[in-house]
């Protein structure tokens, strides 16, 4: 599968092809929403806590005597049914809502994703992907300018950059734009590349995907 190749001025300067099993895959939502629902269940915070009556500070007296009062028995103040007392079936901080997803299944819905991407044109390919001032402005001016120039990015409005290292200043001059975020290669995952509707990645991060991710198997004809 040819695809076209950009430099930093948004001017097309050669054409690639790509790997038919990353970017030529048959998209099925079923599964790209299994592996969804799972990483999101396994990243999901686990905040809410109660104590049970045992937890509970104080009510080690015995609030009165078990006979004679007139009143009914009880044994201490922490009781549940006691204002301030343990929290019965009450959220605890142990929960686990972890899903489990093999690796296979979510490789296959990275692919999935990113042949969707291919499929909408809305995955755009640069020889080098690189801020060398590593500032902010300069990111969002270079952005305003690819958009006027390449056909594909007229209607873009959040963009994920795909680098193939850890190149700090491209990182730091995204961290201001709530539009705009950084990934490398190796850490793409399916909630990211639908959360934002373009990818930009470099030449070299589409050769780190095709490497990186080898559980996929390219299907004979």
């Amino acid at each position: 599968m040819k695809y076209p190749v950009y430099n930093l001025q948004g001017d097309k300067i050669k054409e690639i092809e790509l790997s038919s099993r990353m970017f030529g895959v048959k998209v099925k939502p079923e599964v790209i929403h299994q592996v969804v629902v799972a990483q999101q269940a396994s990243s999901r915070q686990v905040l809410a806590h109660t104590k049970t009556k045992d937890e509970v500070r104080g009510g080690g007296k015995k609030p009165w005597k078990q006979k004679g009062t007139g009143r009914a028995r009880h044994g201490s103040s922490r009781s549940p049914i006691w204002v301030g007392g343990g929290i019965t079936f009450g959220p605890r901080n142990d929960r686990n809502f972890t899903k489990a997803v093999n690796k296979k299944q979510k490789q296959l819905a990275l692919a999935m994703c990113l042949s969707d991407k291919v499929n909408d044109k809305s995955l755009v390919v640069f020889d080098k992907l690189a801020v060398d001032t590593g500032k902010t402005k300069a990111l969002g001016a270079w952005l305003k300018e690819i958009k006027n120039k390449i056909e594909n990015l007229k209607n873009s409005k959040k963009f994920l950059l795909v680098l193939d290292n850890n190149d700090k200043k491209t990182i730091n001059s995204a961290l201001n734009l709530s539009s705009v975020n950084t990934i490398l290669a190796n850490s793409l995952n399916c909630v990211d590349l639908l959360k934002y509707d373009t990818v930009l990645a470099s030449e070299k991060a589409l050769a780190v995907i095709d490497k990186h991710y080898k559980l996929i198997r390219e299907k004979k004809s």
